[in-house]
């Protein structure tokens, strides 16, 4: 096994601190569609992983040139996963590790860290840089909840999780570009579906990845280093949760509130990064804020609102959230918008 930091080519995908990272030898994969992509011109080739949980386990795909070869959950401890062997030595073979779920606020174990690679019959070699870099921030839209599954699951479980089928992932797929995500299922702009003002996601934006309890040692309760990793645009798809909660709980005064806390998110945003383009997407699973969130980005220079496709009938996946089609069509209209404005 080579330890990851000593092999010579391959980038990083998600939030993580280097310099723990570093120390310790291996890669935390804190939020959802976070992961490692290379290109290998061998035979056979393995990954190594650790991963530990108390509830919820850690999902993961393996792909070859763009294609799903493995889905499968980790158990504790560390794993040998090979994702194939026996293929022609020489042909170059772009490979890419996701992880399927997010961060796992309730479960204080929870963790997946890639530990290393073992390469047979031929070499890493150099990744192309990416034109641009793009910044996802939501709730279990961005998280891929209801992306695996048949239609009728409805237990909130890991394995119906699929982050590397996310709007956020074919988004970045389409413009040819970098991406991160930083989501939380059932969050939202200022408290999350239950009303929980705990739950809202720009309390922990700025953390490296404040739900990750377990991976404190590898930096995940470190402030992000937002200079290292500067994005060309932050979308933020935020607010389905807080309509809910406004919804049930009768919350008084609930949109001007909301739509304040849009407003200083998107503030900070601009003050985070300050050369972004800011764009809160929103529509895919009702639009009832839709007036709001469109004044609070009126109301910040730089800022956009962008309305996604609804999902539908035909278009619905697991756990009543927008299966592929659906995420398929947010992409291609996020893509297009981007396109405009980068």
């Amino acid at each position: 096994m080579q330890p990851i930091f000593s092999c010579p080519h391959w980038r990083a995908m998600g939030r993580f601190a280097e310099e723990p990272a570093r120390r310790a030898g291996v890669l935390p994969l804190f939020w959802a569609a976070s992961g490692a992509e290379l290109l290998f011109t061998g035979e056979e080739l393995s990954f190594f992983l650790e991963a530990d949980f108390q509830r919820w386990e850690p999902w993961i795909v393996l792909e070859l040139n763009g294609a799903p070869l493995l889905r499968m959950p980790l158990d504790r401890g560390v794993s040998r996963v090979c994702l194939f062997r026996g293929m022609a030595s020489g042909p170059v073979k772009h490979v890419r590790l996701w992880k399927e779920t997010q961060p796992m606020a309730e479960d204080e174990r929870h963790s997946l860290r890639l530990v290393g690679l073992e390469g047979r019959g031929g070499a890493f070699l150099p990744l192309p840089e990416r034109r641009w870099r793009l910044e996802f921030v939501g709730d279990s839209l961005t998280s891929g909840e209801g992306l695996a599954g048949g239609l009728g699951e409805t237990d909130w479980v890991p394995a119906l999780f699929s982050a590397s089928a996310s709007w956020a992932r074919r988004t970045a797929d389409l413009l040819g570009a970098d991406f991160r995500t930083v989501s939380q299922s059932g969050w939202g702009v200022r408290t999350g579906w239950d009303g929980d003002a705990r739950h809202a996601l720009p309390a922990i934006y700025e953390t490296v990845c404040a739900p990750a309890a377990a991976d404190a040692s590898l930096g995940s309760q470190l402030p992000c280093d937002f200079g290292a990793w500067p994005p060309d645009a932050v979308i933020v798809n935020l607010g389905t949760n807080d309509a809910g909660a406004i919804q049930r709980l009768g919350l008084p005064q609930g949109e001007r509130l909301l739509e304040a806390a849009a407003v200083r998110f998107l503030e900070r945003l601009r003050q985070l990064a300050p050369r972004a383009k800011l764009v809160w997407a929103y529509g895919m699973l009702g639009d009832d804020l839709r007036p709001v969130l469109e004044r609070a980005a009126e109301k910040v220079p730089g800022a956009y609102y962008l309305p996604l496709p609804p999902v539908t009938e035909e278009t619905m996946g697991s756990r009543q959230h927008p299966g592929p089609l659906c995420h398929q069509a947010a992409a291609e209209t996020a893509a297009a918008f981007l396109r405009g404005i980068l």
